[in-house]
């Protein structure tokens, strides 16, 4: 079994690139520092994992995440050894996302941008109106188009 689950802030915001032919699908890449358990003095107080996304999700990592932004993450360790070109042999690991949530509120994290750009920031954010006598909320108007997912 290789399951992997991590909570970390993003190092640099996500790049995303395309597959080349015919069907083209997009590749999300972003770096992520988590915080050690346990800080020894003189040891790192986080590890730097490089994670990479596929397809729809890749496309989420573009416009919904930025560098700082709290996220968690499962999926899968890889290896991604190679020869470099004076012919030594570099290891490294990757993280192959299968599933990315967010870990706290943009309000938390300190993203004060606007509902234009696909975020809120504390008094641009529509008002929740009461119970719709069902148990759920109602969906504030115009945010229908903004949700993630559909």
């Amino acid at each position: 079994m290789n399951k992997v689950i991590m909570m970390g802030r993003l190092t640099r915001d996500p790049e995303v690139r395309y597959s080349q032919g015919s069907n083209q699908t997009a590749v999300g890449r972003f770096s992520i520092a988590v915080d050690r358990r346990f800080k020894r003095e003189g040891q790192p107080e986080a590890d730097f994992f490089n994670c990479t996304s596929f397809g729809k999700q890749a496309e989420f990592v573009e416009k919904y995440l930025k560098k700082g932004t709290k996220v968690v993450i499962s999926g899968s360790v890889q290896n991604d050894n190679y020869t470099d070109k004076d012919g030594n042999q570099r290891y490294s690991v990757q993280i192959i996302c299968d599933e990315i949530e967010f870990a706290e509120s943009k309000n938390a994290s300190g993203s004060g941008q606007d509902y234009q750009n696909n975020s809120f920031s504390g008094n641009s954010r529509p008002a929740v109106t009461a119970d719709a006598g069902d148990g759920f909320m109602n969906t504030p108007t115009g945010m229908e188009d903004e949700l993630p997912f559909t």
